[in-house]
């Protein structure tokens, strides 16, 4: 296959590689405290096939390489919903889960109580405060959140705590891995949230995606890769027609 077809080749894979980012971007339009994605393409120099001992010496060969794929971790806007168990958070730190493989961060902050008591993520994993699970009795009633993460109930003793939500801050957000949909994880130490954040009860975050950029950006790779297309189809026949031009002359 010549240069130009692999070239062409390439940045095809790229254009399908961007598409279907973009279209999981969209997908999660409405999903809380997901972050959009974005992918990274860098330019590949092929490293062989040259000699430069020609007298017209090989061009160098560049093709589109697929490097990572970006997380934007602007926050999105928050929503009010009223539920005192959506809590969403007012600054750059994350929630701590309970995940079978380890701890991980969210954004979201969409939670509820399971069958044992336990203030969960939608995936099931336990809400970690900073003295282990939250944990709830069945006589808890008035759950009220403070900004500061202490979670505070009422039963017949009273007002008690049942613990403060584990909040944990990165310096460098480009470190953390995505692990889901909405959780990250990270072999970064957790640092203490600044004295700015804060917690909003019953509100969520929610996506960051941009609608009409996404949608605008997929027309953009759509156009490019119909172009890239018919330009390497054009290519086929004009190889085509040598190819037959040669059988007849050579006849």
């Amino acid at each position: 296959m010549e240069n130009t077809s692999l070239i062409g080749l390439s940045r095809q894979v790229a254009l399908r590689r961007e598409l279907d980012v973009i279209a999981n971007n969209l997908a999660n339009l409405t999903t809380t405290g997901f972050k959009s994605e974005r992918v990274l393409f860098e330019e590949y120099l092929m490293p062989v096939a040259r000699d430069e001992s020609f007298q017209n010496p090989d061009a160098s060969v560049s093709y589109v390489q697929d490097r990572a794929t970006a997380h934007d971790h602007t926050p999105g806007a928050l929503r009010t919903t009223g539920n005192p168990l959506d809590l969403a958070i007012d600054g750059d730190a994350f929630f701590t889960v309970q995940a079978p493989d380890g701890e991980r961060y969210q954004r979201s902050g969409s939670f509820q109580i399971n069958s044992d008591g336990e203030l969960v993520s939608q995936e099931g994993y336990q809400v970690l405060g900073e003295s282990g699970p939250i944990r709830f009795e069945p006589t808890d009633t008035d759950i009220t959140i403070a900004s500061d993460g202490t979670i505070s109930i009422v039963n017949a003793t009273g007002t008690q705590t049942r613990g403060k939500l584990k909040l944990a801050r990165f310096s460098d957000r480009n470190g953390l891995e995505k692990d889901s949909v909405s959780t990250w994880r990270t072999g970064q130490a957790a640092e203490a949230p600044l004295s700015t954040t804060r917690v909003v009860q019953g509100a969520v975050e929610q996506s960051n995606v941009q609608a009409i950029a996404q949608i605008a950006r997929m027309m953009e790779v759509t156009r490019s890769y119909a172009s890239l297309a018919a330009l390497l189809k054009s290519g086929d026949d004009l190889r085509q027609d040598a190819i037959k031009t040669l059988a007849e002359v050579q006849s």
